[in-house]
């Protein structure tokens, strides 16, 4: 029993690719990240490289995976409780695995690594993994209508993205390479109300059976009339159009409403999710 870490992202898909496209809802994050890599090329989240990882069982069969983009957290698939104990080991050894920004995991394994990480930490984010089980209109249906967004469009979806980042405390700044790309796939969903933008949702492009939905904004100023749920339930009846069977979506357990608004939608809780980071 091992984990093998590379800088290596063909070497990464080759080895730990099929056991992580095994489990499309739970690993969705895993898998567009490494699509992105592959489409956009090794620097798409940034300068510094990614490196990436993979748990081999007893049995020699790899169970799992991970990577990470700095400076964004260290991604853990679902993994075996015995690949959890020995990350948290290799943690104190493993080159790579050096100057970690950040573990994003399923919430006993980040417990169970900010336990054998060897620092203080704190949980930067906990966020709670749905799926659409069943879509449903919003009631009360919110004034306006969705349409795609457009090539016009780039200036709002640029300040709306930086406005989401700033707010959820995501590094980076939008990219116009990737909003295009989403453009062009019918990815990006407005709702308009009298005319004018009043809020945004996006998917990503369907890997296997899964799209994500994410992310969803409306500019604060907007907020509490409904827009948000309107555009969601565009964005998932979009996803599934674009050839999805998963529907899927991340919330913060710290938001109460957004997390009532995808409940009455028809998402349903899948797992638990946190961000570990030092302290």
């Amino acid at each position: 029993m091992t984990w093998t870490f590379t800088s290596d992202l063909t070497a990464y898909l080759a080895a730990a690719g099929p056991a992580v496209a095994a489990q499309p809802v739970s690993n969705t994050t895993l898998l567009t990240v490494a699509d992105a890599l592959e489409r956009r090329g090794i620097a798409a989240y940034g300068s510094d490289a990614p490196f990436f990882g993979w748990w081999t069982g007893a049995d020699g069969t790899v169970a799992g995976g991970l990577l990470c983009t700095p400076p964004f957290p260290l991604l853990l698939s679902a993994v075996p409780e015995e690949a959890v104990r020995e990350l948290g080991a290799a943690l104190a050894t493993e080159p790579l695995l050096a100057g970690l920004h950040g573990i994003n995991a399923r919430r006993a394994d980040a417990e169970a690594l900010a336990d054998a990480w060897g620092r203080p930490t704190r949980y930067a984010e906990e966020i709670r993994l749905y799926r659409l089980a069943g879509l449903l209109p919003p009631d009360p249906a919110p004034a306006g209508g969705a349409r795609l967004a457009a090539e016009a469009d780039l200036p709002l979806l640029v300040e709306w993205i930086d406005a989401f980042n700033a707010e959820a405390d995501v590094p980076g700044s939008a990219s116009e390479a990737v909003l295009r790309d989403r453009i062009s796939y019918g990815g990006i969903l407005l709702w308009e109300h009298e005319g004018a933008p009043v809020s945004l949702a996006s998917f990503n492009r369907p890997i296997g059976s899964a799209a994500r939905v994410g992310p969803v904004y409306t500019p604060p100023a907007l907020r509490g009339r409904g827009y948000a749920a309107g555009v969601t339930h565009a964005v998932s009846e979009a996803a599934y159009a674009s050839g999805a069977s998963e529907v899927l979506l991340f919330t913060d357990l710290a938001n109460p409403t957004s997390n009532g608004v995808y409940l009455r939608l028809g998402y349903t809780p899948v797992e638990d999710r946190a961000e570990v980071v030092p302290a």
